[in-house]
């Protein structure tokens, strides 16, 4: 069902695809669960307030009330978006917002039609300490603290502060990487602002990440995750429905950062899942041995199963490892993963300046604990 609520199609063939799984007997407390572990309620809400004669009126109302839920989070954050991006571009900081409003803006041409809870904002490496004061000046607060000492030294191996607010936790991510240092998934920031384009948000223009930029960071980041919410996948299909890609561009990119296997797999699990059709003579890419087979098999599975996967577990970072096509980039990851130290080993002691290799050991400590209790 909730496949076929996300599914890439349209027309009478696709309502009575509904329409056939409707007329079966559905565990619907276990399908509002799933609607909202996959965080795809304004799709699945879409699809059977249409068809609201073949669905229970409870479940339906239940539908109802996190669709407009959804609704006010989304427009509130839209207003939130516009007053810091007006705020940090005041201040001379350029700032590239690109999931959030902007996505769902960018995808389906309303905000409330994609399913959201924080804001994530990109901005160049030496306007972080700079960005962190002007979010103070909005009431933002840093989920960690850290001496200046320090911070100089966590810009450089670190990817993001998360922020909170009086409205919450974890309510916007300032990121100046896409990912942390060792995936070893090297893009340039910079080179985004560069190629990057204008769209409208809640009456503002702003920045925003070029569709080829787009795509790429949707498939790492449904990687990152191990693809455990619904929700990337359809996104990555409606952009990639959009028809603006320019698939040369993609991947030559995909090529130089060594994921070509990671964007593969994700066209594929939205062809399996999705019903997506897309054109394109090298969509194949590195999806042709065994390997991919086995790893697409596994991460069907973990969808299939609707929970959280651990990202801390020693098969996690064996997963992230098998994603990766260059034995290069197996190397590497595996090195950083070792010796980059984590919020986790930042927050957790201040060493002094002189004292701060330690970091590393304190990183090798707790991932060899880790193994130890994996074991």
């Amino acid at each position: 069902m909730l496949l076929a609520c996300c599914a890439d199609s349209c027309g009478d063939e696709a309502g009575e695809r509904t329409r056939n799984i409707l007329s079966r007997l559905l565990d619907w407390e276990r399908m509002l669960r799933l609607v909202d572990h996959h965080r795809v309620v304004p799709q699945v809400y879409s699809e059977l307030s249409a068809l609201s004669r073949w669905v229970p009126v409870q479940h339906l109302n239940a539908l109802r009330l996190r669709y407009q839920d959804n609704a006010r989070k989304a427009l509130w954050f839209t207003g939130e978006l516009v007053r810091v991006v007006g705020h940090l571009e005041s201040v001379g900081i350029k700032a590239l917002p690109y999931k959030g409003p902007v996505l769902a803006q960018t995808l389906y041409g309303d905000v409330t039609r994609r399913q959201f809870g924080d804001l994530d904002i990109l901005i160049l490496p030496t306007d972080v300490l700079k960005a962190k004061a002007a979010l103070h000046d909005l009431g933002y607060k840093p989920a960690i603290e850290l001496a200046p000492r320090h911070e100089t030294a966590y810009v450089k191996t670190g990817y993001e502060y998360s922020f909170r607010a009086a409205h919450g936790s974890n309510l916007l991510e300032l990121q100046w990487r896409i990912l942390p240092r060792f995936y070893s998934i090297d893009f340039d920031v910079a080179d985004f602002f560069e190629r990057s384009d204008e769209i409208v948000v809640g009456g503002r223009r702003m920045r925003t990440l070029r569709a080829e930029d787009l795509l790429l960071v949707l498939c790492v980041h449904a990687a990152k995750h191990m693809w455990v919410q619904l929700s990337w996948l359809c996104d990555i299909a409606q952009l990639v429905k959009t028809g603006r890609l320019d698939w040369n561009v993609i991947q030559d990119e995909a090529r130089r950062l060594g994921i070509e296997r990671i964007v593969s797999l994700n066209l594929v699990l939205a062809q399996k899942l999705l019903g997506l059709q897309w054109q394109s003579s090298r969509q194949t890419w590195a999806f042709q041995n065994g390997r991919s087979t086995a790893v697409l098999d596994e991460i069907l599975r973990i969808i299939e199963r609707g929970v959280h996967y651990d990202t801390e577990s020693l098969s996690y970072f064996r997963l992230m490892m098998r994603l990766r096509e260059r034995r290069q980039d197996r190397v590497r990851l595996l090195w950083r993963l070792t010796v980059t130290p984590s919020v986790s080993e930042w927050s957790a002691i201040q060493f002094p300046q002189p004292l701060q290799p330690l970091y590393r050991l304190l990183r090798l400590s707790r991932l060899a604990k880790r193994l130890a209790s994996a074991g």
